[in-house]
């Protein structure tokens, strides 16, 4: 149990801004064996993240006046904490492969330009469009009139974008995962910011990952019915295996900016599954 805690503390420290320092720091330790380990817990790191949107946006919709825009800002505010919180880890290799393989059709080309910390035209289109489509969709779900069961009290509409938020933060930091297992790694191991990350995760490994997913969707039923779940998950996975494929046939592997790239379009495709099925 105690590994257990210090492998997702260092998961924390890896993935988010939260500071883990000091005495609690020397308590987690650390070694790229450690590290390793602590990718399963990636999807918890959704429970903070998630954690934090759901709360920003809960927060301005109960502050702000009851306006046609209220969904929209709070959407925004909320997306903007979680760029806050895990400083744009996942945003960056969104930018990073789209100036890659936007910029060249040869693969080690393409690997070449993904090196490189500066954001491109391809790059800078795909961090707007990809934060548009979160705020947009956000703010729909915000704005969905929330219609009670006979006898029932008015429900908010509210709880629809804070389920979605925990959610969909969880599911999509499970799902990269199947790529680390399905495919081998490529590129420049030695300056990969995925290098201890890169390995092969077990079955065991992905049990681990995918129990903090199927425990966030139980949670997540009590707020949202199990046809809105089952339909944003399946966009989630058919968003996962058309990039399995595209990866494959571009780069035949992945890089670590695959895996953040994977993140965002997983979580994209769950608030649009779940847009689509209420």
């Amino acid at each position: 149990m105690l590994q257990f805690i210090r492998h997702y503390l260092l998961a924390v420290q890896f993935f988010t801004r939260i500071p883990v320092t000091g005495r609690l720091a020397d308590w987690v330790g650390y070694s790229p064996g450690m590290l390793r380990a602590s990718a399963v817990h990636f999807p918890g790191i959704g429970v903070v993240v998630g954690g934090a949107a759901a709360a920003m946006f809960a927060l301005l919709q109960l502050l702000l006046p009851d306006t046609t825009f209220t969904p929209l800002v709070a959407a925004a505010f909320s997306t903007v904490a979680t760029v806050w919180l895990t400083g744009g880890f996942h945003e960056d290799g969104l930018a990073d492969v789209a100036d890659g393989l936007g910029g060249s059709y040869d693969r080690e080309r393409a690997l070449e330009i993904m090196k490189d910390s500066r954001v491109g035209a391809f790059g800078a289109m795909a961090l707007v469009l990809a934060l548009l489509c979160k705020v947009a969709l956000l703010a729909l779900l915000g704005s969905v009139e929330a219609v009670p069961e006979a006898g029932e009290a008015p429900a908010f509409s509210s709880w629809y974008v804070c389920a979605a938020l925990w959610t969909g933060h969880i599911v999509s930091r499970g799902l990269p995962l199947v790529m680390i297992w399905r495919l081998p790694h490529v590129g420049d191991i030695a300056i990969s910011k995925s290098k201890p990350l890169a390995d092969q995760i077990s079955a065991g490994g992905l049990a681990i990952a995918f129990s903090w997913c199927f425990g966030a969707l139980a949670l997540a039923s009590l707020a949202l019915d199990a046809i809105n779940l089952i339909v944003a998950c399946g966009f989630s996975v058919l968003a996962l295996l058309g990039l399995l494929r595209f990866f494959r046939r571009r780069l035949q592997g992945f890089t670590g900016d695959c895996l953040g790239t994977t993140q965002q379009v997983c979580e994209i495709a769950f608030y649009l599954g779940l847009a689509v099925s209420l």
